[in-house]
């Protein structure tokens, strides 16, 4: 790590990154830290987290009167109104941040980590040479250094939502349950995604189930399996939905004739497009086009089936 790197990395951080927001949660950073010789602090508390990583030296963590050891590659974490200090006769290289959850900007979900984490035991981790955190905090100060290219904010932005995740994994409990699904998930959902976004893009296309399996490296079965386990539908269920909803936006948002929405989604022709259609809306095209022509609503439900007397 080259330290004046990581020092200019911290002032830019420190001036533009302080609200962090993905996925229905935010946070706000109050500071964001690199110190090379940190010797000792006062006993003192947060009323926030504040998350620290020993690149190199030792030291002593004490937190509620509690010692622990700190030495290359510690990560600990000072909880919100705990007191604790940070004590080293020869000088700590610490990365650290000081961040809290907006909860007015967060869901359940993540009230509910919080509020573990705020509760966890394991307060002191020794982690792996160059953990994955390790390597995105280094990554973060690094492009934060070079603020002269495009997308600079925004890199950061995406860079610094990385690193709050992968610190707050540390310290989260995990259940077997939940851990379990999350493997299992992991093997599927990224083919079942894949498949998704082809039909997405390709709808005027057949998109005949043993093509789009062929396109994935894997057998129709595997793929048609898939679409039951995870949407619980078959696979031409699916495609046939996905026609319905693009052309039902087709009909409200642009002035495409029928003919030419009914070749966009992949009819045969228009003839098979009214009647899939009137089947499934329960209204033929050009009605649907005339009932929802000024209205905003922009995505077609199947709990939404209008009717003329609308």
């Amino acid at each position: 790590m080259n330290i004046n790197n990581l020092l200019s990395g911290k002032t830019s951080l420190n001036k533009y990154v302080h609200h962090l927001s993905f996925n229905e949660v935010a946070f706000h950073v109050h500071y964001w830290g690199v110190m090379p010789n940190h010797y000792n602090t006062l006993l003192h508390k947060h009323s926030f987290f504040e998350v620290c990583f020993v690149v190199d030296g030792e030291g002593e963590y004490i937190d509620n009167n509690s010692t622990y050891k700190l030495q290359k590659n510690t990560l600990f974490l000072s909880r919100p109104n705990v007191l604790h200090q940070i004590k080293s006769e020869d000088g700590l290289f610490l990365l650290y941040i000081g961040l809290e959850l907006i909860e007015s900007e967060s869901n359940d979900k993540w009230l509910k980590i919080m509020e573990q984490i705020e509760e966890c035991t394991e307060i002191i981790i020794d982690v792996e040479e160059r953990a994955s955190f390790s390597l995105i905090w280094e990554s973060l100060l690094s492009q934060a250094s070079q603020n002269d290219h495009p997308f600079f904010e925004e890199i950061l932005m995406n860079i610094a939502n990385s690193l709050i995740l992968a610190l707050l994994e540390r310290f989260s409990p995990m259940d077997a349950d939940s851990s379990n699904q999350n493997i299992s998930n992991e093997e599927t959902s990224p083919i079942l995604m894949q498949a998704k976004l082809y039909i997405q893009d390709n709808l005027s296309d057949t998109l005949k189930l043993s093509d789009i399996a062929k396109h994935l490296h894997i057998s129709s079965r595997h793929l048609s399996r898939l679409f039951v386990k995870e949407l619980g539908v078959s696979y031409s269920e699916y495609v046939k939905k996905e026609r319905i909803q693009k052309s039902a936006m087709l009909l409200k948002t642009t002035n495409l004739s029928i003919k030419e929405i009914s070749e966009q989604t992949g009819f045969k022709n228009v003839h098979y497009f009214t009647r899939v259609f009137s089947a499934t809306v329960r209204n033929p095209p050009g009605n649907f086009r005339t009932l929802y022509t000024n209205q905003e609503k922009k995505t077609y439900s199947e709990k939404e089936k209008p009717s003329l007397q609308e």
